[in-house]
């Protein structure tokens, strides 16, 4: 399949994962070889668009995931740091019936997914994720700082 049919623009990250998956079989036999499901991780990770934003409170992960339902989409911490966002856009009966027959076909089907390393003053407690409108909205907490303790006084005791 050519790259530029899929709307990638030649980009070349893109080229080399798509030769990386269309490789002969010898390749994928190799031990060195990527496997066929890190390469198409990979490439979720790569066309999954993200902007990560921080606030005074917060830092709010926002990745676009238009026509999803929010059972098709998860979000996780592991490792307590690291925020993993992936999913699954799959396709309508119609087409899986051979009902249908594209003429073009750019949008994406298939496994998507993000992970971002969090910042250590990141509260993984405190996570919400709501998705409106195609959008999902990842919103964590931030440890507010540790207050610097006050100088204490102790009262000096006359001895007998």
């Amino acid at each position: 399949m050519d790259v530029r049919m899929l709307g990638y623009g030649g980009n070349p990250l893109f080229t080399t994962l798509e030769q990386i998956l269309n490789s002969s079989e010898e390749a994928e036999k190799s031990h060195n070889a990527p496997t066929r499901t890190y390469v198409q991780d990979a490439k979720a990770m790569a066309v999954t668009p993200a902007d990560v934003k921080e606030y005074p409170n917060s830092y709010l992960f926002v990745v676009d995931m238009p026509g999803l339902k929010s059972g098709d989409i998860k979000v996780q911490v592991e490792d307590d740091n690291l925020l993993v966002i992936s999913g699954e856009r799959k396709r309508d009966e119609e087409e899986k019936e051979g009902a249908v027959k594209y003429l073009k076909m750019e949008r994406r089907v298939g496994k998507f997914m993000r992970k971002f390393v969090l910042p250590e003053n990141a509260n993984a407690d405190k996570i919400s994720a709501v998705c409106q409108d195609g959008v999902l909205h990842v919103t964590i907490e931030k440890i507010p700082p540790p207050q610097p303790k006050k100088p204490r006084t102790i009262q000096v005791q006359m001895a007998n």
